[in-house]
């Protein structure tokens, strides 16, 4: 539907209705040929904001998909780069998309991001295009996750939105994309979990704040435009 390498509308149909790690499985030969892969200007963005932090030690990408933020950190990370996803077929297309490349070690891990094993191991952890497959009610399990796999004084960095104005056409596709997603996942079992306006700047700063992740940027006073990036960056408390 997206290209002519893409997924057909009846992938995307049989994607739509199995489970969410089910549906990635399926989608991720193909992952990159769609508009749902992390964007480029999205990833310029937080490299401009990583390169004057870094270098970095060891470097967590949470939520993987297909390799294209774990790509992005070979520049900035001088110890392991480890990513994570709940999709295998995620991760055996990120290994694919990645081999051979010079960089430093390289590793796939296949997590629950909501339980990640990592005890204050990584320099640096960063997030993106994944979290409307994390619920309201386990958005602090997921922040409690990223803080603690976090050395004291690593650094969490993500980007999201500012909501966007009421009867924008951003807002209105969201939010009848939702209720669409809500009406299948009553009908149809197992749920594929995947909402728009989630974790959104600035809403979600006080629960990073409490899981010990100050906000380093932006700064509190900056205002920003309704649906505009933010690229947010938390630092764990030493």
């Amino acid at each position: 539907m997206f290209h002519p390498e893409g997924p057909t509308f009846f992938e995307l149909a049989r994607q739509a209705l199995s489970s969410t790690q089910r549906g990635y499985d399926l989608l991720s030969d193909k992952f990159d040929r769609t508009p749902f892969r992390t964007p480029r200007h999205v990833l310029k963005a937080v490299a401009g904001v990583l390169k004057p932090l870094a270098p970095f030690g060891d470097c967590l990408d949470v939520c993987c998909g297909t390799g294209a933020a774990t790509e992005m950190l070979l520049p900035f990370c001088t110890g392991k780069i480890v990513g994570v996803d709940f999709s295998r077929g995620m991760l055996d297309r990120a290994k694919k998309n990645l081999q051979g490349v010079e960089s430093p070690e390289l590793e796939f891990h296949h997590h629950n991001v909501l339980h990640m094993p990592y005890r204050e191991r990584f320099d640096l952890a960063v997030s993106f295009s994944a979290f409307g497959h994390i619920l309201p009610g386990q958005q602090s399990d997921f922040v409690d996750a990223v803080s603690r796999a976090l050395k004291p004084g690593g650094y969490f960095v993500f980007a999201t939105h500012v909501m966007p104005r009421v009867w924008s056409r951003d807002y209105l596709f969201s939010r009848s994309f939702n209720a669409a997603m809500r009406v299948r996942n009553l009908l149809i079992r197992p749920p594929f979990i995947m909402y728009y306006l989630t974790f959104l700047w600035p809403h979600i700063a006080p629960l990073l704040e409490r899981h010990g992740l100050e906000i380093v940027e932006p700064a509190a006073d900056r205002q920003f435009e309704p649906g505009e990036l933010v690229v947010v960056v938390t630092r764990k408390r030493r």
